[in-house]
């Protein structure tokens, strides 16, 4: 069995790398591929259940996960902190399925260090007007906060050349189109069609 891929996507917040994942999540519902679920110090939001959307722990168990060495990436962003179990990426790569990370840059940068192999991409807005109008539509943050987070997609945007791929979410199916393109050319990399077609090419050189 071909060992899974591990993608990460990431993105200013509103860009809409959340909804690009679970888009490409239901079009593909063979079990060949997943979001890991983070772990955040952060409370849940309306809707968010513990252990599908995140698993909610208090900062004092997330500092012990850090000097346990448990995350394969973890950052601190807005006062709360996130990671990625190393365990849980490992375990879902080993069964044969792609592993969407959805993290910044930091982590991105993190996880290339430590597994070059791994896609990433990032999601951009089509303009920060764009941008803007798509996180006051959301109705769940202040002014002050959504100030905030344009400040920081600022910074985020600046990392964009550190990425292997980037697709623009102007048009929703057109950036859903070229995220899928992007799992597609990876899947079928001489390697991963080796390991997974062993027995054909066995028998088609006989």
């Amino acid at each position: 069995m071909a060992i899974g891929n591990l993608f990460i996507l990431a993105a200013p917040s509103g860009a809409g790398k959340s909804s690009l994942i679970k888009a490409l999540l239901e079009r593909y519902r063979d079990g060949s591929m997943q979001v890991s679920v983070s772990h955040t110090t952060r409370s849940p939001r309306p809707g968010e259940q513990p252990g599908v959307h995140y698993h909610f722990v208090d900062e004092s168990t997330f500092k012990q996960m850090i000097v346990d060495e448990a995350f394969f990436e973890w950052a601190e962003v807005f006062g709360r902190y996130y990671g990625t179990s190393k365990q849980a990426i490992a375990d879902t790569l080993e069964q044969g399925k792609d592993v969407f990370l959805d993290i910044d840059w930091q982590g991105a940068r993190q996880v290339k260090a430590l597994m070059p192999d791994t896609a990433t991409i990032f999601i951009a807005p089509p303009s920060r007007d764009e941008l803007l109008r798509r996180l006051r539509h959301r109705n769940t943050d202040s002014e002050e906060v959504i100030a905030e987070r344009m400040a920081k997609a600022t910074a985020e945007i600046s990392h964009y050349k550190e990425f292997d791929y980037v697709v623009v979410n102007d048009d929703f199916d057109q950036a859903l189109k070229e995220v899928e393109a992007i799992v597609l050319s990876k899947r079928l990399t001489q390697t991963k069609q080796a390991s997974r077609h062993q027995d054909l090419f066995n028998e088609l050189l006989k």
